[in-house]
Order: C-alpha cells, then structure tokens, then sequence
C-alpha cells in the first residue's frame, strides 16, 4: 500500500487503451514520462500531451489525473488514455516501471479500493461480475450489487447484531438491571427479525445463482425423438450429429446458449432405452446422472409417436429438480396424448419442430416462465455470489441457534457465541471481519489492471 503501482486497464489492440497509475507517486513518476504546456496539474481535468522516453516521443496521449482521495483507489490516480496498439501501451507501461511503478497484481486497483474503504467486499466482487456478466439479467444484478444494495442491507443486520451483543454484555456485568426473562424475549424478538431479513435474501439465491451461472439443463429423452436437433435449434448451428440411427449420441455433448436474456448450460445425452451395448449403457446412466445434478430436465418425446402412460412415467424420473416437456415433430401429425402428459406434468409442456426451428422462442419463454416467475424483482436486492449465498445460509442457521438457546434456557454466554458467530459469518461478505488468505483468493481471481 506504500508503493506505486500500475497496469493496463482497458483492452490493447483496440483504438484506444488506458495505462492506471495509482499510489502516492503517481504524479511523480507521470512528471518523469509525459510532456505537456500545462503545469500544476489539478484533480479531475484531462490534460492533452505525449508520452516521451528522453527526447524520444512515445505516443500523444490524454491523461486524466483524480488526487486522493477522490478517486476509485482513494490514492492519487492517473489514467492515460493512449492509442491501443501493443507495442505503444507496451512501451508506456515498461517507461513507468523504469521511472519507481510496480506492476499491479491481478485486481490489486480493486483490492486497494477495498483496503482504502472506498467499497466493501462484496461491491468489489461485484466489479468483476459487471465484467464478466452474460446476459441483461446479470448485469442488473450486478449493478444492484455494485451500487451496495446488498452490503446496505447486511449492514443493517450487523448493526443489530452489534447491538444486541451489546446488550448482552452489559447483562453479564451488571445482571441487577434487567430482568433476565425480559430481555431474553426481546432479544428473541430481534434475533427473529433479522433472521426473517436473511431469509428474505435466501429466497433470491437460486434465481441468483441461475442468473449469474445460467440454468444448467439436460437434454434427455429416448433414441431419435429429436434431442440434438434440438440442441441445433438453441445454438442455431450444427453442434450435434444428427442421423436416423439410434444411438448416435453416446456421450454428454457440452453447449452454453443464450435464450432471449437468459442462458442455458445445456448437456445434450445419450438416448435412454435398453441395451447390451457397453459404450451406449455407460452414456444412458450418465444421461441419468446428468438429469439428476441439472437445474432443467428438457424431456424430449417424439409427438407422432404414441407412448403408453408407464413409458411416460419412468422417462420422467422423481429426482428430477424441474422438468419441462418438449413435444417435438410439430410438424407431423400428433399421436402422443396430451391429457396424459398434462396429468402427469401439468402445463410445463411445449410443442415444437426442432427441425424446422419452430417453437423455439416459445420455448424459452417457458422457460423463463418457470425460473422468474415472469420477471425479476430487484428491489430488494438479489444474491448472485455462491459465497455469499453459503456465509448467509450459515449465518441464518447460527441465529436459529440462538433462538434455540433462549427458549431452552440456557446462559446468555452461549446465546452470544452464536449471535456472534453470525456476525462473522456476515461480515466477511462485506469484509468488516475478514482474513487476509480470503483477500488474496478473491482478488487473484480479477484481471490485470482492475
């Protein structure tokens, strides 16, 4: 934190990228490399120049200067904004090395911002799901995360938490000013409360999690009723064999496909039927097994071939997390009774013809019908981060505990260790109580120059 460091922040080989510099030499070491009529240069303006190496001009550059603490590090800050061609950003970034800058770590302008208090963890862990967010919908939810609706809202959890704690500890010490049956139910009432608020955030997890990672589905069905015509369909190019023998699919075939503003993790599966075929058997229990870990069972049938009620029910399998059934072969007259299906899976069924893509939109309606509800309600803050989902359930279960503990009656000492283990468990989300091995795991995983 006592050095100057810096690193690319914007894409080389574009128009344009952007060499960061961030430390208290910042503006030291920019006075060393940039050439330029102004003098004394002020916080927030952007100054017109060249980047010279000696007399050598390196590229005529714009540099944006923010002093602390007003900036995204809460350090001095310069930013050149310089032509993008590898050897020009290159040669800036190698010039600034020479004249006292260290090469930033992966996410080390991030992890300084944190570090610094400018955001918490959880909003800088929301910086790189902005970058790397896939659809509209995670990148609402990051923005929502980014703004700090979620560390708002566990801030007011840890307030109380803090609060309660407090009050415990002036009931140990001085036990003669509350009667202990009141306070006792008071603090019950409290733990209640705020155990009901991370229950609300709880509730948004799966949405969450399907919206940042996408909805992991299993194309599944029996030999040639259409699976991976299907998967053709979605990915809107020839991505699985397709042939009239049974069969052809033996083994999981692996595709991420963007419907409307949601994406699926699509695995496309061997046929499931009998055989004494040992490679076709091996790729029937794994359609199985894929069927059982998948967010989404896509259920093919072949609509122009009837299939009896037992067929139907044992295709369908009971661990099955979601199912939604794909009558395929529009196209050809229907011989599949539909009563039957509806009876068995209610209105999750929809019809199309792989081949001739259509369908396919209503099809992913559904499918949004079934996860969203029709639409997503951001208001109140979703939770898209399997880490923080984890610290919440566990911080949840700690105050259920404590609940627990004051109605069996036992000392108000255990009461607290589980209040105030649920107050860890909070804070290292946003990163009031958190190790130094947790930083360095999160911010290893951002890119350079973030």
């Amino acid at each position: 934190m006592d050095d100057t460091i810096t690193g690319i922040s914007a894409l080389v080989g574009g128009p344009i990228s952007i060499v960061r510099i961030s430390g208290p030499d910042s503006l030291a070491i920019l006075g060393k490399v940039f050439v330029t009529k102004n003098t004394g240069l002020k916080s927030h303006r952007i100054y017109y120049g060249w980047i010279s190496d000696g007399g050598e001009k390196i590229d005529e550059v714009l540099v944006s200067v923010m002093l602390a603490p007003k900036s995204f590090t809460r350090e001095d800050v310069v930013e050149i904004n310089c032509h993008g061609g590898s050897v020009v950003v290159q040669k800036i970034l190698m010039l600034l090395i020479e004249h006292g800058a260290r090469l930033a770590e992966p996410g080390e302008f991030t992890r300084r911002a944190f570090l610094n208090g400018r955001i918490d963890l959880s909003r800088a862990e929301a910086v790189m799901d902005v970058i790397n967010a896939r659809s509209e919908l995670s990148h609402r939810a990051a923005v929502e995360q980014l703004q700090g609706r979620l560390a708002g809202l566990l801030d007011e959890s840890c307030d109380g938490l803090l609060a309660l704690l407090a009050r415990i500890e002036m009931a140990i010490d001085y036990p003669e000013h509350e009667e202990a049956d009141i306070w006792a139910q008071d603090i019950k009432i409290q733990l209640e409360e705020i155990t009901k608020d991370l229950d609300g955030l709880l509730v948004t997890a799966e949405q969450g999690r399907i919206i940042r990672d996408g909805i992991k589905t299993a194309i599944i069905g029996q030999p040639n009723v259409g699976k991976s015509s299907l998967l053709n369909a979605l990915a809107q190019e020839d991505r699985a064999i397709v042939t009239h023998i049974p069969g052809t699919t033996r083994d999981v075939l692996r595709e991420t496909i963007k419907i409307g503003d949601i994406f699926l993790e699509i695995a496309d599966t061997a046929g499931l039927r009998d055989t004494e075929d040992i490679v076709e058997s091996q790729g029937v229990e794994r359609s199985i097994k894929e069927g059982r870990q998948a967010d989404l069972v896509l259920l093919v049938l072949d609509g122009s071939v009837a299939i009896s009620r037992d067929e139907i029910t044992a295709l369908g399998h009971g661990d099955w997390r979601n199912t939604l059934v794909v009558i395929n072969k529009s196209d050809l007259p229907l011989a599949i009774d539909k009563a039957v299906l509806t009876e068995i899976f209610g209105d999750c069924i929809v019809e199309i013809s792989a081949k001739n893509h259509v369908g396919i939109d209503l099809l992913g309606k559904k499918i949004k019908e079934m996860f969203f509800a029709g639409q997503m309600e951001y208001g109140r803050g979703i939770v898209t981060n399997t880490r923080h989902i984890a610290l919440i359930a566990a911080a949840k279960e700690a105050l259920t505990n404590a609940v627990e503990a004051i109605d069996s009656g036992m000392f108000i000492d255990f009461i607290a260790i589980d209040i105030q283990a649920a107050y860890a468990y909070l804070g290292e989300i946003t990163g009031i109580v958190v190790e130094d091995e947790l930083i360095d795991r999160i911010f290893s995983e951002f890119c350079l120059g973030k």
